[in-house]
């Protein structure tokens, strides 16, 4: 997985965090016994660790034999291109090279296709093959590679009937910027494009502080794989540390579905992941990560052969016959809870998506919510993986205090979220400042932001105080987001969101916007800035938000960086003024 550069005060930092090396089984690391998978799972194979390992042993010892490392375009990674594609021939794969002349270190990936199912129905797995110049990278991505390659090897010994067709890739060149995977998705045309109906990536998956991340968890693309570790109990998370930074980031911005599973990498397991997952808190999921020490020694069978027979779940429930799983879905309402006034009204947004079988219709209900309070949705159906918008509105009579508003779903199954309902006084305006931290100063609650925007960074100074939200600035592709959910009283005469931006860039342009920094608030956009809009020191921006008054409502802002030269989007002191 490539990084993000740090300053070198940052980096000083990491380096002292993360001096622990930990053992290839990583005792430590393993969680309390589960409970085994349940049934459902039964028909998947089981993919044996120890021939993962075997292959992690090939990579390594390859690197070994030249300088250490498999970076792409090296001699290491052309011996690790060829180890792969003679396994793959030999097991019955097409298998194609494919020669990616705009890479940083022009060099090939390799595609391998099982030559069985709908050729316009393709489900793709992938990882990236090569390491950093400064290792052999066993767990940065032979950990991904080698799960891959042994999955295709199970999936061709056992030869069954396919209702779609797999295709399975290692990439060149993700180290420097993604430009594998994004050269081979530039390469198809939008036909082929419309055959992919998903793309799953594994990078970094065998970690030996490892945590149990899914990239978008809550789409219907992860659902097969959050549902094996659901059936060990793992209490999997998203895959904040990784959005951006590995292959499907190259697909997802081609409108592909994407989703895959990661172990972590150089942030810090949280003391609440260590109780769920075992480990050390306080300390990095790989401790190796993009080092020299990043050898067999440096992968945790544990976390390995989890995310192994993850692959094999979803490659199973995705792609091959011999069984009809049950329909089902799953509902959620974001945000869970909210308050109104009597008399004004609040939304929520209330998500559904498909878990099991084949997407179904979800008739939407509400229960609980108290005398003069109505619940209504729009629309009032919707097909598993849609959403809809949920209105809570209270009279000037409506019962006053928190409730629990049980929204439920029913289709072929009936399924349920909970809903947090606060009603207040007779109206009239509640003024103030509603924005929690609005300096950034106390930690990152109740914000919600990408890894390492909300920081103390002396490269960037605050406008006041140390701490400020520091968005884009890695002069490569790269998305960063910031936001905070506000309930917003009803009755008052004045609603003013501000905000102090500083905008610096290495743009030399004075007429194209390549780096944007977009303000929404809900699904609207407020403003859209760029590096155009670069200026020494912080400017002021301000927004009326009257027209979301008795509304709960989400601020969001999004930092999305091309493929070079810098732009720095910097945030700091963010108010809403009622009164």
């Amino acid at each position: 997985m490539r990084r993000r550069t740090p300053t070198a005060g940052l980096a000083l930092a990491l380096f002292a965090a993360v001096t622990a090396t930990l053992t290839t089984t990583a005792a430590s690391a393993a969680p309390a016994p589960v409970s085994a998978a349940p049934a459902l799972v039964a028909a998947a194979p089981d993919i044996s660790v120890t021939n993962v390992q075997a292959h992690l042993t090939q990579l390594n010892t390859i690197a070994t034999n030249n300088g250490g490392t498999r970076r792409a375009g090296s001699a290491g990674y052309t011996a690790s291109v060829s180890y792969v594609k003679a396994k793959l021939q030999a097991a019955g794969y097409t298998v194609t090279e494919q020669y990616c002349s705009a890479c940083t270190y022009p060099s090939n990936n390799l595609i391998a296709e099982w030559p069985q199912g709908p050729a316009d129905q393709v489900v793709m797995f992938g990882a990236h093959l090569d390491s950093v110049s400064a290792g052999p990278g066993i767990n940065d991505n032979g950990s991904g590679s080698a799960t891959l390659l042994e999955n295709t090897l199970v999936l061709a010994q056992q030869n069954p009937s396919m209702t779609k067709r797999v295709r399975f890739a290692w990439w060149t060149d993700e180290e420097q910027g993604l430009n594998g995977s994004e050269f081979y998705v530039n390469s198809l045309s939008a036909t082929q494009k419309s055959y992919l109906k998903g793309y799953y990536n594994f990078d970094m998956v065998g970690s030996t502080n490892g945590g149990y991340f899914i990239n978008r968890i809550t789409s219907t693309t992860a659902a097969p794989l959050k549902a094996y570790w659901d059936s060990l109990n793992l209490q999997p998370e998203e895959n904040v540390e990784g959005q951006g930074r590995s292959d499907d980031y190259s697909f997802q911005q081609a409108g592909i579905p994407t989703s895959g599973y990661a172990a972590g990498a150089s942030a810090r397991k949280t003391s609440a992941q260590a109780t769920k997952w075992g480990g050390t808190a306080n300390v990095a999921y790989d401790s190796c990560y993009h080092r020299s020490c990043d050898t067999t020694s440096n992968v945790s069978a544990t976390v390995l052969n989890r995310s192994a027979d993850g692959v094999a779940y979803a490659i199973w429930q995705l792609a091959v016959g011999g069984g009809t799983p049950t329909n089902d879905f799953s509902v959620a309402v974001s945000p869970t809870s909210g308050s109104v006034a009597r008399g004004g009204s609040t939304t929520a947004t209330v998500g559904t998506a498909t878990t099991s079988g084949s997407a179904q219709t979800v008739s939407l209900s509400a229960t609980g919510a108290p005398s003069g309070v109505t619940v209504s949705f729009s629309p009032s159906s919707v097909t598993s993986g849609g959403s809809a918008t949920m209105t809570v509105s209270a009279s000037a009579t409506a019962t006053t205090g928190t409730f629990t508003i049980t929204v439920t779903g029913a289709g072929s199954v009936t399924r349920s979220a909970a809903y947090t309902l606060t009603v207040t006084g007779t109206g009239g305006c509640t003024g103030g400042q509603l924005i929690g931290n609005s300096s950034f100063e106390s930690g990152s609650a109740p914000w919600t932001a990408s890894s390492g925007v909300i920081t103390n960074s002396t490269s960037q100074a605050a406008r006041t105080g140390s701490y400020k939200a520091w968005l884009d600035g890695y002069g490569s592709s790269h998305t960063d987001t910031l936001s905070q959910s506000v309930s917003i009283p009803a009755g008052c005469s004045s609603y003013t969101l501000s905000f102090w931006l500083h905008i610096d860039t290495a743009e030399t342009t004075t007429s194209v916007a390549y780096d944007k920094l977009t303000v929404q608030v809900g699904s609207t956009t407020l403003a859209t800035y760029s590096n155009l809009n670069a200026a020494s020191g912080y400017a002021q921006r301000s927004f009326n938000l009257a027209a979301y008054a008795g509304q709960t409502v989400t601020l969001k802002w999004t930092g999305v960086e091309d493929a070079s030269l810098q732009t720095s989007f910097v945030v700091d002191d963010v108010t809403l003024q009622v009164g």
